[in-house]
C-alpha cells in the first residue's frame, strides 16, 4: 500500500475519498473531527499543486441523516477553500472537474444518492470519474469495511494511494498488541462488540454493559424498557450475549453500580444489588470507575469504544472522564475509537497526546481488531 505523501501530484486531478459523515441535528450538520481532519488532507494536497475532487457520503437513503453535502462544504470552508458541486457524474460535475486549476478543490454531492455505490451492475459512477481524474486516494479508513464502489472499485481502474488519515490509522493499529489488549466496550450495537469477545479481558460499559447484565438475568427495572426500545434486534442480541458470556467465564468485568437521574434531575448512584430501579441509567458509578481503573492500570494495550455514559450532560460525564483519565495515565499503548469518544476527549480537557491513537472509525476499526480483512485496504494492496 503506497502513501500519497510520496507521489507526484502537481497538476494531477486527485479523486479523494474522504469520510465527512457527521451527526445531523434538526436538519443541521454538526461540525465533526472528521470534517476538520479531512480539511487538513485537502489543504496539504492543494499546497502541492494538485487539483482535488472530493467524494464522500452522509447517512443512508431513507434515514433522517441522509442529506446533501452542501452543508459539509460550508463547514470545510472554515478551514480550507473548496466549492460544492450539486452533482456527481453529470455534466455539471464533468465541467467543474475539467475546469480545475492547480490548488483548486471541489466537493461532489452525496455519493449514496447513486445506486452505483452499492449496485455493482451499475458502471457510470466509476467509469466516468476514473476517466475524468488521474489518481485515486482513499483517505477514509472508517468505511474500508464497506464493499462499495467508492472504496473498492476505483483502484481497479486508476493508480491508487492511501491518504494521510488512512495511513495514520493503519500505522497505529500495527502497534497494538492484540493478544494482550484490554477491550473497553460501550455503545448501542452489541453485535459489533460481540466480535471482540473471545480470549481478551473486557470492561463492559454503557448500554453494552447493561445488556450483558440483562443477558445474565439481572432485572434493571426502567432501564430494561429503555434497552428494548433502543437496541435493534434486542432479543437476538441478548441471546448472543448470554451464549458468549457463558464461554468467557471471568474475562468480562461488569458494572457494580450505576448513576441515575432522580426526580430533581440530579445524579444519584445506586449499587447493582439495589436494582431493579424506577430510574433510567445514565452512567457508571464510583465503585465501577475504581474497579475499571484498576484493570486499566495493569493493561499493556487498550482499545476503548465509545463513552461509558451520557457524556453530553456534565453530571453524567464522570464515568467517561474517570476511564479516560485512567487510560491517559497508564503505560499501555491505547487506541480510542468512534466520533463520540473523540468529542468526549475534547470535553475532558485531557491532551490527545496522552493517548496512543484517537481513531475516527467505528465499524472498520472493530473488524480490523477482530482479525477480518477490510475490502478497502485489500483494494490498496495492504495485505501481503
Amino acid at each position: 500500500m503506497e502513501s500519497i505523501s510520496k507521489a507526484d501530484v502537481k497538476n494531477k486531478i486527485i479523486l479523494l475519498r474522504e469520510d465527512l459523515n457527521s451527526d445531523v441535528e434538526k436538519g443541521k450538520v454538526v461540525m465533526s473531527e472528521r470534517i476538520k481532519q479531512s480539511a487538513e488532507t485537502i489543504k496539504a494536497l492543494q499546497k502541492r499543486g494538485a487539483k482535488i475532487v472530493v467524494i464522500a457520503h452522509q447517512g443512508r437513503p431513507g434515514k433522517g441523516d441522509f442529506t446533501s453535502l452542501e452543508q459539509h462544504a460550508k463547514l470545510l470552508n472554515r478551514y480550507v477553500k473548496i466549492k460544492f458541486i450539486q452533482d456527481i457524474i453529470g455534466k455539471k460535475a464533468e465541467n467543474a472537474i475539467k475546469g480545475l486549476g492547480n490548488g483548486d478543490a471541489i466537493l461532489l454531492d452525496n455519493i449514496r444518492k447513486l445506486r452505483d455505490e452499492t449496485d455493482f451492475t451499475k458502471k457510470d459512477f466509476v467509469s466516468r470519474l476514473s476517466g475524468w481524474c488521474d489518481i485515486y486516494v482513499n483517505d477514509a479508513f472508517s468505511v474500508c469495511h464497506r464493499k462499495q464502489a467508492s472504496i473498492v472499485s476505483f483502484p481497479r481502474h486508476m493508480k491508487s494511494f492511501a491518504g494521510p488519515l488512512l495511513m495514520k490509522e493503519t500505522n497505529a493499529l500495527k502497534r497494538i498488541n492484540l493478544k494482550n489488549c484490554l477491550y473497553i466496550l460501550a455503545g448501542a450495537k452489541p453485535e459489533d462488540n460481540i466480535m471482540l469477545m473471545r480470549k481478551n479481558k473486557v470492561l463492559a460499559c454503557g448500554l453494552f454493559g447493561q445488556m450483558c447484565l440483562v443477558a445474565l438475568g439481572k432485572n434493571l427495572g426502567a432501564q430494561n424498557a429503555y434497552l428494548k426500545k433502543n437496541i435493534s434486534d434486542y432479543g437476538k442480541s441478548i441471546k448472543s450475549l448470554k451464549n458468549r458470556l457463558g464461554k468467557m467465564k471471568n474475562l468480562v468485568k461488569l458494572p457494580v453500580d450505576f448513576a441515575v437521574m432522580d426526580e430533581r434531575r440530579n445524579r444519584k448512584e445506586i449499587p447493582l444489588e439495589n436494582f431493579p430501579s424506577k430510574y433510567e441509567i445514565y452512567d457508571i458509578g464510583k465503585r465501577t470507575q475504581n474497579i475499571f481503573a484498576g484493570e486499566i492500570k495493569k493493561a499493556k494495550s487498550i482499545y476503548m469504544k465509545g463513552p461509558v455514559g451520557y457524556y453530553s450532560d456534565s453530571k453524567f460525564f464522570k464515568g467517561t472522564y474517570a476511564i479516560l483519565k485512567a487510560i491517559s495515565e497508564s503505560r499501555a499503548f491505547s487506541v480510542l475509537g468512534g466520533g463520540q469518544l473523540s468529542d468526549a476527549i475534547t470535553k475532558s480537557g485531557i491532551s490527545p497526546k496522552k493517548f496512543g491513537h484517537i481513531s475516527l472509525s467505528g465499524g472498520a476499526l472493530l473488524q480490523y481488531l477482530a482479525g477480518k480483512r477490510l475490502p478497502g485496504l485489500q483494494a490498496l494492496g495492504f495485505y501481503k
